[in-house]
């Protein structure tokens, strides 16, 4: 099968019939290569724990899907690599976000997201990812790495160029990625020269306690996938949430009533409408069989998260949004050894980014329009989210 039939505007529903049909698929990648697709939650679960399935594009055989086209100097970060050198950059740069790190952010995070607010006014209409849910993440993201304020709306195109390139215009994809390695080469020189209080500087400087640190390459790639996931899964992950409740008026009437419901609130948010159909893709190191098939060594496997997230022999009822649900073990950032770095302030963001929103506008409601989605077959977000408030 074609893997772009129908999943922009309806990929419960295809992603359904295949789970439903079979556990693996043969199919059509994104950019017209075979791929094998995963769909049901525990071989999903499985395989994004299996060591035999290679995230390093070196393990691919000609002719597979191997996803982003990137320079070197972009190319060599985790979402390629493998022990033992995914092991080591982990670990050097891990200790940016950890829980108590990421504790220290929440006051910044709600004060940009007051001030967010403000701009909005009492009353009104407005597109909630233009003025809300980009900027927010992006404001954090680019303060934490210590990227200029004159830079960040430069930044937020890029990425939506990226996110979901045009197909008729495969020059403006090319024009992006050129624009961010010299953007990234500009700005770690910079840090170079006058080191600050910001992850930039410490991943520049930092060495583990055998002396290693960073390669030139392995530090600009680093740079560029925080900045990128740090949005893009972010915008997706707010927007996504707030589309959800105001879908289910039930649902957020439960959170009005006791905000402290809050945090277990957004695990069922993310099973729910994650910001990511598909994982990172993977190639078998050698033949490895799933659920009964076997795919040849080389290949790309691709796990479809929002199918394993839905996979009612996981989740009972699964295509209904519950927050008194346990949705711990989703799969909507990753398992495994690849699971994903930043994901404690991903969730923090989400969190404050609905609690400030929802004790501002106790009348937020869907605006009029159709509601459209990003054009890509990996991402799962929103190009706009009209409310009136």
């Amino acid at each position: 099968m074609d893997l772009a039939d129908g999943l922009i505007d309806h990929p419960y529903d295809v992603y359904r019939r295949l789970r439903d049909t079979a556990p693996v698929h043969r199919i059509t990648g994104p950019d017209g290569t075979p791929a094998w697709l995963v769909t049901r939650y525990e071989d999903a679960r499985a395989a994004l724990a299996d060591p035999r399935l290679s995230l390093d594009k070196r393990h691919a055989t000609a002719g597979s899907y191997k996803g982003f086209s990137l320079p070197p100097a972009l190319d060599a970060n985790l979402l390629n690599m493998d022990a033992p050198d995914h092991t080591r950059i982990r670990r050097l740069v891990s200790r940016a976000f950890t829980p108590r790190r990421v504790r220290q952010l929440h006051e910044p995070i709600r004060r940009t997201a007051d001030q967010l607010l403000d701009a909005l006014g009492p009353h009104g209409t407005t597109d909630l990812i233009a003025s809300y849910a980009a900027p927010l993440p992006i404001t954090v993201i680019c303060d934490l790495l210590g990227v200029p304020e004159s830079h960040r709306l430069d930044f937020r195109i890029w990425t939506d160029t990226l996110v979901a390139p045009d197909p008729a215009r495969p020059e403006a994809a090319r024009g992006a990625v050129v624009a961010m390695l010299g953007f990234f080469t500009r700005l770690l020189a910079a840090k170079r020269a006058e080191p600050a209080d910001d992850l930039l500087s410490d991943l520049i400087a930092v060495r583990d306690e055998d002396g290693d640190r960073l390669g030139e390459d392995e530090l600009m790639s680093l740079a560029f996938l925080i900045l990128f996931a740090g949005y893009e899964n972010t915008v997706q992950l707010i927007g996504n949430a707030a589309l959800a409740l105001l879908r289910h008026p039930d649902q957020l009437a439960v959170l009005r009533e006791d905000p402290t419901r809050l945090p277990a609130a957004v695990e069922e948010l993310v099973r729910y409408e994650g910001p990511a159909l598909l994982a990172i893709r993977r190639f078998p190191v050698e033949d490895v069989t799933i659920a009964g098939v076997t795919v040849p060594a080389g290949e790309t496997v691709l796990v479809s998260l929002s199918a394993a997230n839905r996979d009612p022999a996981r989740f009972p009822d699964p295509d209904r949004l519950d927050l008194s649900r346990d949705a711990a073990g989703h799969l909507a950032l990753g398992h495994g050894v690849h699971f994903c770095l930043g994901a404690p302030l991903a969730r923090a963001e989400t969190e404050i980014a609905l609690t400030a929103l929802l004790e501002r506008f106790p009348e937020l409601a869907l605006d009029d329009g159709e509601l459209e989605w990003r054009p890509s077959l990996r991402g799962r977000g929103l190009l706009a989210l009209p409310v009136r408030y």
